[in-house]
């Protein structure tokens, strides 16, 4: 028998030191804060356009006087370089060129404004790879440590406790999620019942995609469903129209200390995100396109999860779908999620 608890959660926040040869008061007016204030200001129609046509042909003149106030090269880089990243464009619609510029760009912010290095992919869809994903119900114990390692791979706000997974736990002979308890805090598995994990099922027809007003989330070649951070307006539509509650939303912004950071990232997976976007699973894009499993799958310790290529005839959950009764929920509503349920 465990005592299932979910991981204690680190309070304490760590400042980022301060950037090499700038004083605490000397910092730089970038896109974020200074630059934030002019933007967001509530304009007009007319004031707006005509602000947005000076900002323009001044561009560069608003960057010389924001960054006077920082003293040393490393704070004239950073912003600079937050002014480029300001005004990328979408993810989508980047040249290999462009989206190799734009993760080296992250990088040298990071380091910058941190003082570490971190890592951060534009890695594409691998062809002939399509990923599913198969839960085995019968050996799920409720143990959780899917949820904790999903948290750490993944960059999960601290604060919040955020978590893209869900355990259920079921009484034997019912299935009705109004009454699964999804805070359980006891001895695991309890006797009477049973286990069931959702995430986000990377629909083969996402609902969240269709219903997005700026085409922020879309779904890759390889089945993943993806989110671009930074084109993300907050709208929440995508959360609303997800019959799987696979979405989740950033109400503060996402802290995690310097010494719990997953340093290897994907610019659609696992990098920092802002306050006031959507994020979900994304496969653990950052590791499944590098032929490793999700950090869930890994770290299941009864092998309840399965995870593979769709499209590969020897894959173990080509097996499971083969040789096994499987099911996937809500199938009436024609998503044709790519998780599936099953029982040994």
């Amino acid at each position: 028998m465990f005592f299932n608890r979910k991981k204690k959660q680190n309070k304490k926040k760590i400042s980022p030191a301060p950037l090499a040869g700038s004083a605490k008061s000397n910092s730089c007016q970038q896109p974020g804060d200074g630059f934030d204030q002019v933007i967001n200001k509530p304009l007009n129609r007319r004031s707006a356009v005509k602000g947005l046509t000076a900002g323009l042909l001044t561009g560069a003149g608003l960057l010389n006087s924001a960054c006077s106030l920082t003293s040393g090269e490393a704070g004239k880089g950073l912003a600079s370089l937050k002014w480029e990243e300001y005004f990328k464009g979408n993810y989508q619609l980047m040249t290999p060129e462009e989206k190799e510029a734009t993760v080296k760009r992250l990088e040298k912010m990071y380091e910058l404004a941190n003082g570490g290095k971190i890592k951060i992919s534009a890695k594409g869809a691998v062809k002939d790879v399509l990923y599913g994903y198969a839960f085995n119900i019968s050996k799920c114990r409720g143990y959780m440590d899917c949820i904790n390692a999903c948290i750490e791979e993944n960059n999960q706000d601290r604060n919040s406790q955020m978590q893209y997974i869900r355990i259920h736990e079921f009484k034997k002979g019912q299935m009705n999620f109004e009454l699964a308890d999804d805070n359980f805090y006891h001895q695991v598995p309890a006797a009477g019942h049973f286990y069931l994990g959702t995430q986000c099922f990377h629909c083969e027809n996402p609902p969240c995609v269709n219903v997005c007003p700026v085409k922020a989330t879309w779904k890759e070649k390889d089945g993943i469903v993806v989110i671009d951070y930074d084109w993300c307006i907050g709208c929440r539509y995508c959360q609303a129209a997800c019959p799987y509650d696979g979405r989740r939303f950033n109400w503060s912004a996402p802290h995690v200390p310097e010494n719990e950071l997953t340093k290897d990232q994907h610019y659609l997976g696992n990098r920092l995100r802002k306050k006031g976007v959507m994020e979900k699973c994304t496969f653990c894009i950052q590791r499944s396109r590098n032929g490793a499993n999700p950090a869930c799958v890994e770290a299941c310790p009864t092998g309840a999860r399965i995870f593979g290529n769709l499209l590969d005839p020897n894959s173990t959950i080509r097996w499971v779908l083969e040789n096994k009764k499987v099911f996937r929920l809500k199938e009436d509503l024609g998503t044709e999620p790519k998780f599936w349920y099953f029982m040994d």
